[in-house]
């Protein structure tokens, strides 16, 4: 029997994230973390992972990701949670070594063995990089969640963050934008099956050529574009680098599926939530530019800042691994305004 996954959950993938502007209330409680020498990067500046010295060469990269189904498909909700989560740890310069699963579960409503295809896709997803699940939680839950806690190990050299971008420095990306608005999209019955799949293999693609720019002198920060959608991100890097992006609309690749659902006002919920923590920070957008700047992607492309002369070699690291990367725009001198959308 076909049980539609999107349909047991309010909101889907990064979409369920608590909104910005909450976010900030609940973890003004915490304050930052405590002062440790061994404790290379904690919550600070909103990274990816949290990143602990084991020695003088290398550190253990640390994250937690999980989320309601984006899609219906019970293996494939599996596949696009662990490659979210699998990113981060590539988003910060390294490779995960080891993975616990996070599971909630409705079994009053859905069977063991559909949440058994979840594991099948996350244990896949893992295995194609060269890791497994050794373990995990898992709770009795009103709405089905899934998700992994990653261990992984970097070069402390090659560590990345999201406050090392330099005035000048070009801003690209590797995925198109309008996944959070396809998956939407998806879940209302509008796309075709073609459609479907398309933004599916995207979301099932783990960015393991994180590692890879890593290791370029000129890439000065990264992160992945994920719930607060690409405006929400490049102004935190904006933020944490103290500069300013100008960036064209025209070169941002968007997935023809979304631009169609935006022309028919499909969204998920919290873009306008997304939007209300951007708008302060960012020169004015028009209805299409806000719905797809501010679109959570779940399981998003990577979102880097490099200097000029780096672009050959990214260009060529992403051909031999069959990616893409577009630049779309530059980083300024700090201005009133963080983002700047021509």
């Amino acid at each position: 029997m076909n049980y539609p996954l999107t349909q047991f959950s309010k909101a889907s993938g990064c979409g369920c994230k608590i909104a910005p502007s909450e976010l900030t209330k609940i973890l003004s409680h915490c304050g930052t973390s405590q002062v440790d020498l061994n404790l290379l990067i904690g919550n600070s500046n909103n990274d990816d992972a949290a990143a602990y010295a084991l020695n003088e060469t290398d550190a253990l990269l640390s994250t937690t990701d999980f989320f309601m189904p984006m899609v219906d498909d019970a293996y494939d909700f599996g596949c696009i949670a662990a490659a979210n989560a699998l990113s981060d740890i590539y988003a910060m310069g390294g490779k995960p070594i080891m993975a616990l699963a996070i599971l909630g579960w409705p079994l009053e409503k859905l069977p063991s063995e559909v949440a058994g295809e979840v594991m099948r896709g996350a244990k896949e997803t893992c295995a194609s990089v060269g890791i497994q699940i050794a373990g995990g939680h898992s709770v009795e839950s009103p709405e089905p969640f899934f998700g992994l806690s990653v261990n992984g190990i970097a070069p402390i050299k090659n560590l990345k963050q999201n406050n090392g971008a330099k005035v000048g420095d070009l801003v690209a990306i590797t995925k198109p934008l309008g996944l959070g608005i396809a998956s939407t999209a998806g879940k209302r019955g509008l796309l075709s099956e073609e459609e479907k799949a398309e933004f599916i293999q995207h979301m099932k693609h783990v960015n393991t050529i994180g590692a890879e720019f890593a290791k370029v002198e000129g890439v000065h920060a990264m992160t992945d574009i994920t719930g607060f959608g690409l405006a929400g991100h490049l102004i935190e890097m904006c933020e944490a680098s103290g500069c300013s992006a100008k960036i064209d609309y025209q070169n941002i690749p968007v997935l023809e599926s979304a631009k169609r659902a935006v022309a028919q006002f499909v969204f998920p919920d919290i873009t306008t939530k997304n939007f209300q923590n951007i708008q302060p920070k960012s020169s004015a957008l028009s209805g299409e530019q806000l719905l797809v700047l501010c679109d959570p992607q779940t399981s998003g492309g990577l979102l880097v800042a490099f200097q000029a002369d780096a672009l050959e070699e990214l260009k060529k690291l992403c051909t031999l691994q069959n990616e893409s990367l577009t630049v779309i725009g530059s980083l300024q001198d700090a201005k009133e305004i963080y983002l700047e959308v021509m």
